[in-house]
């Protein structure tokens, strides 16, 4: 009897939304394909003139937990900085198109100093270039060790020796100085080019911010280049076989199979990512400021007749939506291992993306939608193969419309900055 009612019920909900009922099934189809691919069961290719349907197949778990390992590291660098536009959003009503080069100036600025300390000797021919240009005595070192080469980011890796493994000071010095370098930048756009137009329409503010955006990128492109170059040192850099790690946890699954590595800085960009989302958490619940901006992002006039000094309330929104998102650029170099004049503006529209998907205005959703599309753009490689690879980032842009088109507000629709 309950088996019986459990299916009308299943119906009568198919009947009331059978779109609805169409993703769900193509959802299990996708998750029973999953499991049969983990067992080795293959029921395919069948193929016709018009299409090739495959089902099952045969793939390593170790796979699975890479891909899935993958997402999480992109959706956590994507939730860090969405963050930072879903406060400015919130709070100042525009949606800034400046936001990804504010992740370009946050890698690029980072890790110019964390070249400068890392390289060899580099740090302590600038101290002596600055001392005898102040005392007028000697010659300075810094010939020697190329000082330019180290802050424009043109020596080799392995010459800098750029890792958290190898050089931590250097790293976390860098990662200070991207987030204030991003905050100087911001508070300084702000200062001169949004806080004139605060009272003006949304539209004006987005097309200020689109020229911001140019300008930045192209500033950037005018001082460093604008090739994209490798950054970072793999040199002594602990890391793990997920294939052999699987087999040791589970060996009646067989010998390994293929090479997934996970190094020291996939995960210190996901600690350092965590921390940072945490410490949100605790300002947003716990502080006086946290609960001034989750006012004014509710009601901004009721705001300012309650006495909330509004201007430190958007200072302080700017100082940490900039900060964030200058170490999420930083954090993405340690994943990515390079970085180009274009590495922000090429991730705008993800960060848009998990905005939208998460709820305009949650600070939750928008670390939920950031998660979400990292692991929906690489998941999705278990399915899309050899050429299909290219589609798996327009995946991400389908689940968005897919969550969308059920709950129009977004996965934390209606719940602001709390």
């Amino acid at each position: 009897m309950e088996a019986n009612a459990t299916v009308e019920r299943g119906l009568r909900a198919a009947r009331r939304s059978p779109g609805a009922a169409v993703v769900w099934a193509v959802a299990a189809v996708l998750l029973l394909d999953l499991l049969a691919k983990l067992v080795g069961v293959s029921m395919g290719p069948f193929e016709t003139p018009w299409f090739a349907l495959w089902f099952g197949g045969d793939v390593p778990i170790s796979e699975v937990v890479g891909l899935a390992w993958s997402g999480v590291v992109i959706g956590a660098v994507i939730g860090l900085a969405s963050i930072g536009l879903s406060l400015t959003y919130s709070i100042l009503n525009f949606a800034n198109f400046a936001h990804g080069d504010y992740l370009t100036v946050g890698a690029f600025s980072g890790w110019a100093v964390t070249y400068v300390i890392a390289g060899i000797g580099g740090l302590l021919a600038l101290t002596e270039t600055v001392v005898n240009a102040v005392t007028g005595l000697g010659q300075s070192r810094a010939g020697d060790v190329d000082l330019v080469s180290l802050v424009l980011l043109r020596t080799p890796p392995l010459d800098a020796g750029a890792n958290i493994w190898l050089s931590p000071v250097a790293i976390v010095v860098g990662l200070v100085v991207a987030v204030a370098m991003t905050v100087v930048v911001a508070l300084v756009l702000d200062r001169f080019v949004y806080r004139p137009m605060r009272d003006a329409d949304g539209i004006s503010l987005l097309i200020a911010s689109i020229g911001v955006a140019f300008m930045l990128r192209y500033l950037v492109a005018f001082v460093f280049g604008n090739s994209r170059r490798i950054v970072t040192s793999t040199e002594q850099l602990p890391s793990m076989n997920v294939a052999e790690a699987v087999t040791d946890a589970l060996p009646f699954l067989g010998p390994a199979r293929g090479s997934i590595i996970i190094d020291l800085h996939e995960v210190t960009l996901v600690v350092v990512a965590a921390v940072l989302m945490f410490g949100l958490h605790i300002l947003l619940q716990q502080t006086k400021l946290g609960k001034a901006m989750r006012a004014m992002a509710d009601n901004r006039a009721l705001a300012q007749v309650t006495g909330i000094p509004t201007e430190r309330v958007i200072k302080s929104t700017w100082l940490i939506g900039a900060g964030l998102t200058g170490a999420a650029g930083y954090l993405l170099v340690l994943s990515q291992g390079g970085l180009g004049f274009q590495t922000g503006w090429l991730l705008l529209l993800l960060i848009f993306a998990a905005v939208i998907m998460g709820g305009i205005g949650s600070i939750y959703g928008a670390i939920a939608g950031g998660l979400v599309i990292g692991l929906a753009s690489r998941m999705s490689l278990i399915w899309l193969q050899g050429d299909l690879s290219s589609f798996a980032r327009p995946t991400a842009f389908a689940l968005m419309i897919l969550i969308l088109l059920f709950r129009p507000s977004g996965i934390f629709g209606g719940v602001k900055t709390a």
